[in-house]
């Protein structure tokens, strides 16, 4: 055997082995080597393929996992343009749309599919192989992310021919993967995923692409957007023949799909998908119905945003009936006791529910609900756990009423209920430990201090350890006061003082909002900093000063001039005053030119985080919301879109994309 030929052999057997201990270590968290073997041998492959550029193969571990991080993802423009589908919400609505599309084609055969709940990519590939993956975007402008695509091992890096094609496909977290990474989340006390595909996207748009590797994320690939399927130029005729033979290039698709020109059928078919969707591995969060005929979906034709041939039914929230075994209450950091069930374990939309929010004690009264009832709870927008009803009619008389504790169970304080917040039972004591904690870190939180590296663990031991007894003594804390705390070290402690000293910087728009003022959030308390510009000029405005700042209102008006009528509060404000803090406004608006407007944002934008945006239309003057309503101006959508859209073409509202948003700023 030559010296090439035993090389080759070699780098062969590396990229095997480091191909199956990858899949253990990224997709499966169960490695059968150390990260010291492994990265040796990825080095060693590494060197073998820099000597020997010959035998480059892009299947090879070195060009799937891992890569060079990115400062930002560049842009793509599809091709062909990335539409979505309309949705329908009940067998009614799905009817209607399969008799509008019959009145063109009357004998329609129709492909029925789950449909995957994740993040929609296109993928490239020239001469067999792939070289570009962009997400969705907008439909025409998407995001170039082909280093984190590489890292999905079930995507092919090459066909078995030399074919010029793009695919689309839906990237997805397995709820195996999902479960994993929260529960070691959890462990480390880091704030857990919402969702699965919450976490895909979240995964899939990462700059360093060794993270992406490491979520374990797959695909289905569920549509041929354009090239050639065939190497004689054949052209398939139908959804299903196009998806046998994606199947047959090596591309996962999905198996639980049929073809029928019934539509009783295609709603028994859907009946058995969402019967089946507890058990599968993935999130689904409906069914797609498709013409399968491509060329049926020419003679339909196209809708302005979604084709007029398909239509994806989506399915109601999940609903389960469960045990109420326990109230507990937790104590916000304003005061607000909330009570929160706690449930006996359920499966529901693809986590387990344990708890949920009760709001308050109307909440409770209103919908007759007992300690040990059975209860009907289901997650509103399939994220956040509520209880819908309670179940009279399985009662065994072991219920027993539920009352609001008459003491804080934080302090043992007594509590008080709020006459100017409707059911608000409520702790006045400033010394309540729950209300420290979670006051600090609302004061540490992004939208108000930033202070990197201050979490709950770090905040509960600082007042464990009598270091800090307000917001104030923050400031003066030193790297010997937390360097020995657990968790901490010296470089960590000095990481934790230097951001701290940072924060010193952020301006009045920023405290306004650390300081847990009742209703005054990020963009109250950014109306409060231009109206007055400083902290002792905010401290002293009127109630009538205050009301007359634009979307202000009475009752936030007095609760600013009660906050600041404390005298614990004005003594805190004079200690950050002393601290050094800086207490006057630091934003100006670079024009009037969004002067009156509401901005809504949601999706994932191409280029622009939403912080980013929100700063672009707040530096135009523009009002960013969080919720779309008859007042939404405009609302600016990226990638992955939910209900605000919906809501938002419901009333009417402007939807605009990222790019028309740099042309009304540059304009």
């Amino acid at each position: 055997m030559s010296e090439k030929t035993e090389i080759f052999e070699r780098i062969k057997k590396l990229r095997r082995e480091l191909t199956h201990h990858a899949k253990l270590y990224y997709v499966y968290d169960a490695p059968e080597i150390s990260d010291y073997d492994y990265d040796m041998m990825f080095e060693e492959l590494k060197r073998l393929e820099n000597e020997h550029p010959e035998f480059f193969d892009p299947e090879s571990p070195t060009q799937r996992v891992g890569g060079k991080a990115l400062d930002k993802f560049g842009k793509v423009t599809h091709t062909a343009r990335m539409d979505s589908l309309s949705d329908v919400f009940s067998y009614e609505e799905l009817e209607d749309f399969i008799d509008g599309v019959k009145k063109t084609v009357s004998d329609v055969s129709w492909s029925v599919e789950p449909k995957i709940d994740g993040l929609s990519v296109s993928l490239r590939y020239e001469s067999g192989v792939f070289v570009q993956g962009a997400t969705r975007g907008d439909g025409v402008v998407g995001e170039d992310v082909t280093q984190n695509i590489k890292t999905i091992f079930s995507i092919p890096m090459t066909l078995p021919e030399p074919l010029d094609l793009v695919v689309r496909g839906e990237v997805y977290m397995p709820r195996s993967v999902f479960y994993r990474i929260n529960a070691k989340r959890e462990s480390e006390g880091k704030a857990l995923m919402a969702n699965p595909r919450n976490a895909a996207a979240g995964s899939l748009r990462q700059l360093d692409p060794s993270i992406t590797a490491s979520r374990g994320l797959d695909i289905f690939v569920f549509n041929f957007q354009e090239g050639s399927l065939y190497s004689d130029g054949h052209a398939p005729l139908s959804h299903t023949e196009t998806l046998d033979r994606l199947g047959e290039l090596g591309f996962p698709v999905i198996k639980m799909r049929i073809t029928t020109s019934e539509s009783g059928a295609v709603i028994e078919h859907i009946k058995h998908i969402g019967s089946e969707r507890e058990g599968l591995p993935y999130d689904i969060d409906g069914v797609v119905i498709k013409a399968d005929l491509l060329s049926d979906r020419a003679r339909i034709g196209e809708g302005t945003s979604t084709p007029k041939w398909a239509a994806a039914y989506k399915f109601p929230p999940e609903e389960k009936q469960t045990v109420l075994e326990d109230i507990t209450i937790n104590v916000g950091r304003t005061g607000v006791l909330t009570p929160t069930a706690v449930l006996s374990p359920v499966r529901l939309a693809g986590t387990t529910v344990s708890r949920a929010s009760l709001h308050n004690l109307d909440f409770i009264r209103e919908r007759g609900i007992m300690l040990g009832d059975v209860v009907t709870v289901r997650k509103a927008g399939d994220i956040i756990p509520e209880v819908i009803c309670a179940h009279a009619d399985k009662r065994d008389g072991t219920q027993r009423v539920f009352n609001m504790p008459e003491r804080c169970p934080s302090c043992g304080e007594p509590v008080f209920y709020d006459p100017d917040e409707a059911a608000a039972v409520r702790c006045t004591n400033l010394s309540c430990p729950a209300q420290l904690s979670r006051g600090i870190e609302h004061f540490a939180s992004k939208g108000a201090m930033n202070i990197d590296g201050l979490g709950p663990q770090i905040i509960d031991l600082l007042i464990e350890n009598d270091l800090i007894k307000n917001a104030a003594d923050l400031y003066t804390l030193r790297a010997d006061d937390v360097q020995n705390l657990e968790r901490m070290g010296e470089k960590s402690a000095q990481n934790l003082i230097n951001a701290i000293e940072s924060s010193k910087s952020a301006g009045l728009e920023r405290l306004l909002c650390a300081l847990g003022i009742p209703n005054v959030g990020e963009v109250a308390a950014e109306a409060l900093a231009a109206r007055f510009r400083t902290l002792d000029a905010c401290m002293s405005a009127t109630r009538d000063e205050l009301i007359a700042i634009n979307d202000f209102g009475e009752i936030t008006a007095d609760c600013v001039v009660n906050f600041f009528a404390r005298p614990k509060n004005i003594e805190l404000c004079e200690s950050l005053k002393a601290a050094g803090v800086y207490i006057e406004a630091v934003k100006e608006a670079a024009s009037d030119k969004f002067a009156g407007l509401t901005f809504v944002l949601t999706g994932t934008l191409p280029t622009l985080s939403r912080d980013e945006a929100s700063e672009m239309i707040k530096a135009q003057g523009g009002k960013v919301s969080g919720s779309v309503s008859k007042k939404t101006s405009y609302v600016v959508a990226g990638d992955a879109a939910g209900s605000k859209l919906t809501k938002a073409r419901d009333l009417g509202v402007t939807v605009i994309d990222e790019d028309e948003l740099r042309r009304m700023i540059e304009g």
